[in-house]
Parts: structure tokens; C-alpha cells; sequence
């Protein structure tokens, strides 16, 4: 059991960089020491399902990470 958790939580970390590669880059944390004036727009379409499918792949790892803990 311990060594099938390992293994989805290998992959799902390998899916959580994948998509974080995948977002587009915009101004950020940069805008806060001044470096764009970029005007705040809502995501549409596949960045919209980008960043969703991040959250949900984030929260999946944290569950598998914390149980990891109680498995033996």
C-alpha cells in the first residue's frame, strides 16, 4: 500500500511542475517592486482549466502526503 501512495505522489508531483511550466507568465510577484502596470483580466478557456487542475493537483498530494503519515 505504502509503495502505491509513493508512486502517485511521484506522479502527481511530476503533473504539478508540468502544469505550473504550463501557466502563462505574467507580471506577478514583479509588479510588486514596480515592474509592470499590467491591467487585471480573468483567465478564459484552457489557463482557466490550467489553473483549477493545479489546485486540485496540489490538494491531492497534500492528502497523499498526510497519509503517508498513518500508513505502515
Amino acid at each position: 500500500m505504502k509503495s502505491i501512495l509513493l508512486v502517485l505522489l511521484i506522479g502527481i508531483s511530476i503533473s504539478i511542475v508540468t502544469a505550473i511550466l504550463f501557466q502563462p507568465r505574467s507580471g506577478g510577484a514583479g509588479a510588486i517592486f514596480g515592474g509592470g502596470t499590467e491591467v487585471y483580466r480573468t483567465r478564459r478557456g484552457f489557463e482557466k482549466i490550467l489553473h483549477y487542475l493545479t489546485i486540485l493537483l496540489v490538494i491531492l498530494f497534500s492528502a497523499i502526503a498526510f497519509g503517508l503519515i498513518f500508513v505502515q
